[in-house]
C-alpha cells in the first residue's frame, strides 16, 4: 500500500473513531435528558391528576374520575394510567401498546428506554381515598432520540467525506515531492539522470530531494568520466587524432575481421588516397595548411561514404588515407573514388600542366588476403594514377579481365527477388555462453545464409547491403524471421534468442506492425528475443530504433548492439538507447593477447561504460584458448566464438 493511501486511511480511521466517540456521547446525553424529561413528565402528571381527582365527589365519583383519566390518556403521551382504592384494588386502568412508528426495531433494542412511573394520592378531605399511577409512553422519546442520532450520523458522514476529499487533496500536494523522488529513483534504475529543479518547502522532503539530486548528479558525472576514459582510450589506440578516422591499426583489425576466417566468399575493394607533395606544402605554407588539406580529404571521404555504412575510412600516415569497402565491386568502388576526387578537385585556376593535388589507386579482392598485400596492390595502382597526372582513379581487379569483378546492381535485383520468392534462407545457430562457465548457455544467436539454385551459400554481408540499396530489406528480414518463427519455441533452451535486423526495415510501417504481432505471440509462449543492430547503423538510425525498442521492451523482449566499438561515435548514445547488451567487435577481440596491452585496457573501459548503465557485455570472435584466457580477467558477461561452438544448421526437431 502506498504512503498516500496509508496516511489517508489513518486520517479517516482517526476521524471515524473521533466521530464515533462524539456520536456516542451525544447519544447518551440525549438519552439521559429524555429519560429525565419522561420521569418529570410522569411525576407532574401524577401529581396534577391526583389533585384533580380529589376534587371530584371527594374522591368517590368513579365515573367522573374515569372520564378525566380517559381525556388525559387519549393525548397519547402515556403508556399507563391506573387508579387504585385505599385497599389496592384497581378501579380504573388504561394501558396502551408500546408500538413506536418511524423508529427501527434494532435501534430500540440497542438504545432501551425505561418508561418511568410516578404515583400520587387521591384524598378525601384529610383522608386517603386511593392512589393514581402514571407511566409515560417512550414513543416520543424514541422518535426524538432516533432523529437526533440520525442527524448526528449524517453530519459525521458529511464531515468524513469532506475530510476525505480535502485531506486527500492536501496529502496529494504534500506527497508530490515524494512521487517525484520515486520517479527520479526509477529513472535512475532505467539509466536516466533526472534532476529536480523545484524543491519542496517542507524541510524533511527538501533534504530527501537534495540528497537524490546529489546522488543522481554524482552517478551522471561518474558515467561521463567513464565514457571520457573509454573515448580517450579509443582515440589513442584506434583513432587518428587529426582527422577522426581510424588509424592503421584499426584498419588492420577490420581487414582481418572482414576477410579472415569466412566460410562464405568475401568480396570488396580497398582505395588509397595520397596527397601529393605534402612535405613541400608543410615547408612552404606551414603544417597548418598541410593538416587542413588532410582534414579536407578525410571529410570528402566521409561524405562520399555517408550511404555506405560498412565503409571503413582510415589514415595510414602523413598524407596517405585508405578506404575499405566490404562487399563493393569494381564499379561501385570506381564511382566512389571518382566522386571523392571530384569533391577534392582543384578550382577553375587549375592548369593541366600542374599535378592533381590528390591521387587515388585501389584494388579489388575476392578472397582472403592480408592488409599488406592489399596495400601493395593498391599502391601499385596509385603509382599508375600518379603517372597519368589527372583526377582519375586507377583500380586494379583481381583478374586480368576487369569485367570479371564487376556485377551491376541491375543483375542483383532479379537474383535477390528470385531468392526471396523461393525462400532460399538457411538458419544457423551459435550459442553465447557465460564467461564463468562454458556449459552455461545464455543466448542462441541465429545467423542467416542464402543459398542459390546450385546450392552455394551467398555471403550475407554481400546480400544485405545490396538488399538495402535495392529496397528489399524488409522482405529479406521478414523471410528470415518467418523461417525462425516457424520453429517450435521449445527448440531453444534457454528460450533466449538473438537475431539481426536491419534498421531500414523499421521504416516500413507494415513490416513493423507485422513484427509487433509476432513478438507478442513469442512473449506469450515464453520466448524472449533480442533484436541486434550493428553499431554503425544503430547510431545513424536512432530515430527508428528508439521507439521500436520501447515497444518491444513492454512485451519482454530487448535489443542489442553488434560490432560495439567499431563506429567512431560518442558512447553517449547508449544512455539514450539503453540496449540489453553490447557485443564487442571482433576486430578488437582479435587484438586481445596480453592483460596489459592497449586493447585490453580499451575493452575494460568499454565494459565499465556499459556496466554503469546496467548493460551486459558480450565478446565475440573467441577462437583460441589464448583469447579465452585473455578475456577471462575482463568484466564481461558472455562469450561467443568458434572455440565454444561453430554455427550449426537449425533443424525443427
Amino acid at each position: 500500500m502506498t504512503l498516500y493511501r496509508q496516511l489517508l486511511l489513518f486520517t479517516l480511521l482517526t476521524l471515524a473513531c473521533l466521530s464515533a466517540g462524539l456520536w456516542i456521547g451525544d447519544h447518551k446525553r440525549t438519552r439521559d435528558f429524555l429519560a429525565e424529561q419522561m420521569e418529570s413528565h410522569a411525576q407532574d402528571t401524577a401529581t396534577a391528576l391526583g389533585l384533580s381527582l380529589s376534587t371530584l365527589a371527594k374522591g368517590t365519583d368513579i365515573p367522573a374520575m374515569e372520564a378525566m383519566i380517559n381525556a388525559l390518556f387519549d393525548r397519547g403521551f402515556y403508556q399507563r394510567i391506573q387508579m387504585r382504592d385505599i385497599g389496592g384494588k384497581v378501579l380504573i386502568d388504561r394501558q396502551a401498546d408500546q408500538a413506536i412508528e418511524g423508529v427501527p426495531s434494532w435501534f430500540i433494542r440497542l438504545a432501551p428506554l425505561e418508561a418511568p412511573q410516578a404515583e400520587a394520592l387521591v384524598m378525601n378531605g384529610w383522608q386517603q381515598a386511593g392512589s393514581v399511577l402514571v407511566e409515560s409512553h417512550p414513543g416520543y422519546a424514541y422518535t426524538t432520540l432516533w432523529q437526533s442520532a440520525r442527524a448526528a450520523a449524517q453530519w459525521c458522514a458529511a464531515i468524513a467525506v469532506a475530510v476525505a476529499v480535502l485531506g486527500g487533496l492536501a496529502l496529494n500536494r504534500l506527497l508530490r515531492p515524494l512521487r517525484k523522488v520515486e520517479e527520479q529513483a526509477q529513472a535512475l534504475c532505467d539509466r536516466n539522470f533526472i534532476i529536480q529543479e523545484r524543491l519542496p518547502r517542507i524541510r524533511e522532503l527538501r533534504r530527501v530531494v537534495l540528497a537524490m539530486n546529489r546522488m543522481t548528479e554524482r552517478i551522471r558525472t561518474l558515467f561521463d568520466e567513464q565514457t571520457a576514459i573509454a573515448e580517450n582510450l579509443r582515440q589513442r589506440v584506434y583513432q587518428d587524432s587529426l582527422t577522426g578516422l581510424g588509424n592503421r591499426r584499426f584498419l588492420a583489425t577490420q581487414v582481418k575481421t572482414k576477410l579472415g576466417g569466412k566460410t562464405t566468399p568475401v568480396k570488396g575493394a580497398l582505395l588509397l588516397f595520397q596527397i601529393r607533395n605534402l612535405n613541400a606544402i608543410n615547408q612552404e605554407q606551414g603544417y597548418v595548411a598541410g593538416d587542413q588539406l588532410i582534414k579536407e580529404t578525410a571529410a570528402c571521404m566521409q561524405r562520399a561514404c555517408a550511404k555506405l555504412p560498412e565503409a571503413i575510412a582510415a589514415r595510414l600516415s602523413g598524407g596517405d588515407l585508405a578506404l575499405l569497402l566490404p562487399n563493393a565491386d569494381i564499379s561501385v568502388a570506381g564511382q566512389l573514388a571518382d566522386a571523392i576526387l571530384a569533391d577534392l578537385g582543384p578550382s577553375d585556376s587549375f592548369q593541366p600542366e600542374q599535378p592533381f593535388p590528390v591521387v587515388c589507386g585501389g584494388t579489388i579482392y575476392d578472397r582472403e588476403v592480408e592488409l599488406g598485400t592489399l596495400l601493395a596492390m593498391a599502391d601499385a595502382a596509385m603509382a599508375t594514377a600518379r603517372y597519368h597526372n589527372d583526377n582519375r582513379a586507377v583500380i586494379v581487379p583481381p583478374t586480368d579481365d576487369p569485367g570479371a569483378a564487376a556485377i551491376d546492381r541491375s543483375d542483383w535485383r532479379p537474383l535477390l527477388e528470385d531468392l526471396l520468392a523461393k525462400g532460399s534462407v538457411v538458419l544457423y545457430s551459435q550459442p553465447v555462453v557465460s564467461r564463468g562457465d562454458r556449459s552455461q548457455i545464455m543466448y542462441h544467436e541465429l545467423l542467416a545464409r542464402m543459398r542459390d539454385d546450385q546450392g552455394n551459400h551467398l555471403s550475407i554481408g554481400r546480400v544485405v547491403p545490396l538488399a538495402e540499396q535495392l529496397g528489399l530489406m524488409p522482405a529479406l528480414d521478414r523471410l528470415i524471421l518467418e523461417r525462425f518463427l516457424s520453429l517450435p519455441p521449445k527448440r531453444f533452451a534457454p528460450q533466449q534468442v538473438m537475431i539481426n535486423l536491419s534498421p531500414l526495415s523499421l521504416a516500413d510501417n507494415e513490416f513493423v506492425a507485422w513484427l509487433s504481432g509476432q513478438l507478442r505471440r513469442c512473449a506469450d509462449s515464453g520466448l524472449s528475443i533480442q533484436i541486434e543492430f550493428p553499431e554503425f547503423r544503430a547510431v545513424r538510425f536512432l530515430h527508428l530504433i528508439k521507439p521500436f525498442a520501447q515497444k518491444i521492451r513492454a512485451m519482454g523482449h530487448g535489443i542489442g548492439i553488434d560490432h560495439f566499438g567499431q563506429a567512431f561515435s560518442h558512447f553517449g548514445y547508449l544512455n539514450s538507447l539503453l540496449p540489453n547488451y553490447v557485443k564487442i567487435d571482433r576486430g578488437i577481440t582479435n587484438e586481445l593477447r596480453e592483460t596489459d596491452d592497449d586493447s585490453h585496457f580499451f575493452v575494460n573501459a568499454l565494459c565499465t561504460v556499459a556496466h554503469s548503465l546496467d548493460i551486459k557485455v558480450v565478446v565475440e570472435g573467441i577462437e583460441t584458448e589464448q583469447q579465452w584466457q585473455a578475456v577471462a580477467g575482463l568484466p564481461i558477461d558472455a562469450v561467443q566464438g568458434f572455440l565454444i561452438q561453430r554455427p550449426e544448421p537449425v533443424s525443427p526437431e
